[in-house]
Formats: structure tokens, sequence, C-alpha cells
């Protein structure tokens, strides 16, 4: 078991929307062997989609709305890859991703640079102290200067770097990658479509004139000869406790340097880590009792068969099919029967699994967002972030008779946390009022419900933008409030208000200084 848990490597690709992250997973998977073909990611008809973005809307959108979980082999070494969507509208599904896996590929667009998405996805890794990998991408494009891209990475996001390679040209001046590493020079020929290796001691090597041109050259000679001298080496315990980050450079499009990243990658990235329990404990992946937490559901993955699937990571032991475990929030023993590893939306039964490692489990409703289960002692691991919502709307169905059909697809897209689902406590799922972070969510929940339910439903807008949860001693609170809001019940049968402005709330608040109107911070409340 520790063998095998010690040849687990789970990590996502987090990046702002556009960086490449979908083509860069595409080529991941084919240097992986999964696929041989990549697809693509424009939407145009008559080509292949890209593997991870398997849902109807991804591939007539050309966006990746859900994380996709899919496993390779690679040198002996079993990786584990999510990726998760760059749009922020979905950043709550990126968010709980990020809870799962032990390091994580930093895209950056050369042209761009770090943008906003990209500065908070990094909070995130850095507040859990995630390992970070990173990769400049659209080398073959113009873009900024290497160094300035350096440069900007530590001033923006206050990571130190070290670059493993280093770019000869940009754009039509590409012409090839230094690995300092190894000593060598990938050379690239564009016109005849060839790729090869040339030792060398360093760019000023006498052979390489002949080869690539002098305003091309010399440049890269200057700025390399500048990052030796000032940028630190690398330091495996600084990239393993979040504070420097390996810079690695290339064209995922045109396939250069992913098959670098990728060995560089099973050479550094730690294998599964501890997990800490809400009780401050530590789960090691070589306790011998099974353990894991849901961090993902997914509904009508195979609509034919209105699957709804559970997707965990397992922290501890292993994993056989069949097995008694106990949901710790419910208390029940469960069996696990069916459960899948994941191509995309392809899958494959799955009889053993280990630390690590990413299942999904075949469920009809006994698990959520943040459960966690285990085969020995009862185990609560950190809570998962959730995100307020600041956006809601009222759901009509067209047809009367379809609201119990309507009713049934909300909650199951609730579950997967695609949306959040409030009621009146008098009127209760006959007018459900759904809450989102983004704009763009409602799209999707109004294209799933038609899609994959057969519902023609319209959305009333409501004019709240702020939601609090009242409690009063800890606890939730289902008095009398002063003040003007609209008061329902969220999934979990709390007690919510939702206000206006955040003017409303601080009169709110003034007028019942003995109550907290909390955030929605966790899955577990």
């Amino acid at each position: 078991m520790k063998n095998d848990s010690s040849r687990r490597r789970t990590f996502a690709i987090i990046s702002h929307p556009d960086a490449g992250k979908t083509t860069m997973t595409e080529k991941l998977l084919f240097h992986g062997g999964v696929i041989h073909q990549t697809g693509t990611v424009d939407g145009k008809p008559g080509q292949r989609a890209a593997q991870s973005d398997w849902m109807t809307m991804e591939r007539e959108r050309g966006i990746s709305i859900t994380s996709s979980v899919m496993q390779f082999e690679y040198k002996d070494l079993r990786v584990n890859l999510l990726d998760t969507p760059g749009h922020k509208d979905f950043s709550e599904d990126t968010y709980r991703t990020l809870v799962a896996v032990d390091s994580a590929l930093m895209l950056i667009d050369a042209a761009k640079g770090v943008e906003e998405r990209t500065k908070k996805l990094y909070e995130v890794c850095r507040y859990r102290n995630i390992p970070i990998f990173t990769f400049v991408n659209k080398m073959d494009r113009e873009g900024k200067p290497p160094l300035e891209l350096l440069d900007e990475i530590e001033t923006t996001l206050k990571m130190s770097c070290t670059p493993m390679m280093w770019p000869i040209g940009s754009g039509d001046r590409f012409r090839g990658i230094y690995h300092r590493l190894r000593k060598e020079l990938l050379l690239l020929n564009w016109r005849e479509r060839q790729f090869e290796w040339i030792s060398t001691d360093n760019l000023g090597d006498p052979k390489l004139e002949s080869l690539i041109p002098k305003e091309v050259l010399d440049p890269a000679i200057e700025e390399m000869t500048l990052v030796e001298e000032a940028l630190p080496p690398m330091d495996t315990t600084q990239f393993l406790e979040g504070k420097l980050s390996p810079v690695l450079f290339g064209s995922a499009k045109q396939d250069v340097g992913v098959d670098l990243f990728l060995d560089f990658f099973t050479q550094y990235a730690p294998p599964p880590l501890p997990r800490t329990t809400v009780d401050g404990k530590t789960v090691q992946p070589t306790d011998p009792y099974f353990s894991a937490f849901v961090f993902k559901i997914q509904a009508n993955m195979d609509p034919k068969h209105r699957d709804r699937v559970a997707f965990a990571r397992i922290c501890s032991g292993q994993f056989e099919r069949g097995m008694k475990v106990k949901n710790v929030r419910s208390g029940r023993i469960l069996r696990l029967n069916y459960s899948n590893q994941f191509l995309a939306q392809e899958r494959q039964t799955v009889d053993e699994a280990f630390a690590g490692d990413v299942i999904g489990i075949n469920d009809t409703g006994n698990f959520l967002i943040g459960d966690s289960f285990t085969s020995g002692p009862d185990i609560q691991f950190e809570p998962i972030p959730q995100f307020n919502p600041e956006l809601f709307t009222k759901i009509y169905v067209s047809d009367a008779m379809k609201r119990k059909q309507l009713q049934k697809g909300v909650k199951q897209l609730t579950e997967e946390g695609t949306i959040q689902l409030f009621v009146d406590p008098y009127i209760g799922l006959q007018e459900p009022v759904v809450g989102a972070v983004g704009e763009l969510q409602f799209e999707v929940l109004l294209h799933r419900l038609k899609d994959e339910y057969g519902l023609d439903v319209r959305l009333e807008r409501l004019s709240y933008s702020v939601a609090r949860w009242p409690r009063k001693n800890g606890k939730s609170y289902m008095g009398d409030l002063k003040g003007s809001f609209l008061r329902l019940l969220d999934g979990q049968g709390a007690p919510v208000i939702l206000l206006n402005k955040e003017w409303d709330l601080n009169w709110v608040q003034k007028e019942n200084p003995e109550i907290e109107f909390g955030t929605l911070i966790s899955t577990q409340r």
C-alpha cells in the first residue's frame, strides 16, 4: 500500500481564461498515452472537441464549465489531473478542486502576463501552501520579454521564481528552448516541423551561431547571463513549501515544452500529502484505514441513466470495491459497490485505489460535497469553501405538470454546487429561488434544465445582492428580526435573509445587535 500510494501524483491546472489550460490538458493526455489525437476548444463544427470539455454547452461555447478528472500513467507514476474552469463565474468549482490536489500547474500567457484570475487562484494555493509549477505558454506568439515576465510574477504574486529552461526568441523568432539542467538546446525547425536536441555547455557555444540567427541568439545569451547571476537555483524544500516556483517556457498548442514539463513534474511533484482534520489531527497517506472526502458531485454524466457521481479524494489507506465505509456526517454505513476512475466523461470500473487517487462513486443521494467517509475512526476533514451568492432569481416552468421534474432538477444541480437553492418557508419548492456567484451560472442552469431534463423554464431576476445567515449564540436563529429583507431557508433548512445592498445589511445589524449575520464559508455549518 505504501509503495502504491507513493506512485500517485495529483495536481490541477490553474490560469486566467484563454491562457491555454484546456489545450495544455489535451497535450498532457496525449503524452500520457490516453488519447491519440488532441482536440480543439474553439467550438467550431467538424473539429474534434477537447477531451476534458465533455458537456454539451462546453463543446458549443468552447469554454470549460465544470472540473474534469483524468488519470494516466507516466514514467511508472499514476498521475491524477484535474482540469478546472478558468472563468470567474465558476470560481467555486475551481476552489473545491484545489482542496483535493497536492500541487498545481500555473499557466501564464506570454503576451498578457499575470492576469486577475491567476492572482486569485494563486492566493488559494498559497493559503494551502500548494507547490506551484509555472509554465509560460504561447511562446510561439509575440509576447512580453521573458525577464519582464519573471519580474511580473515575482512582484505581483510575491513568489520567488527560478527558470529551469530558457526560451530562444518568441513569436516568429521562436527558435528553441535551452534546458538549464541538462545543458541541452531543443532546436525548432518550424518549416519542416522538426525538433532536435543539441548538447551544449551554454548558449554562447560557437556551434549555435550557424543554427540560430544572431539577432535572436545574442539577446537570449544576455538574458541567460542575467538569470544565472540574479535568480536563485532550484530549492526543493522551498518549492514544496510553496515559496519558490520553477518556471518553464513553451507552447501547448504547438506541443513544445509539454513533455519537458511532464519530465520535470515527475521528478519534483510531491506524492500524496498528509491531511488535517477539523480537530487538528493529521491523517497520513500510509495510515492503515481507508479515508476520503467528497469535493465534487456531478449529475447526469450519462443523461440516459440519470446517474449521480460523487468524486472523492482518497487521503489514507486502500480502497477496495464493495468495502463498507461510514459517512461521518450522516452516520450511515454504506457499501461502495459501484466505483469508477475517469477520463473526463469516460469511465472504467476500479477495483482498488490508494491515497492520492480520485475515484467516482455512483451515488443515489447519500453523499454531499464536503462529506468525509472512512473504514476506521470517525474523521472530519477540513471544510470545503463555499461562496456567498450575489445574484438571485426565481424559476418558473412553463408546463405546470412538470413542476416536480423542475424540483428534482434544481435539487440535483444544487447538490452539485452549480447553484444554491433557497425556498420560502411557507411555499417550499413550488417557487424555488436560486443564487449564483456569476451571471454565466444562470446560463448553465437554463441550458442543463433544457438539455438534461427537457424543461423550458424562465427566470425572474430579483433585486437582492446580499445573503446572510442569522445566528444567535452560535446557532441558526429563526426568531423575529427588525428590518427590511426577504426571509428564506437554504438547501439545508437554515434561515437566511436576502437584502438589496450592503447599506441595508448595516441597518439590520444596527437594529439587531444581539444577532450575528454570518456568511456562508464552508459546506459544514
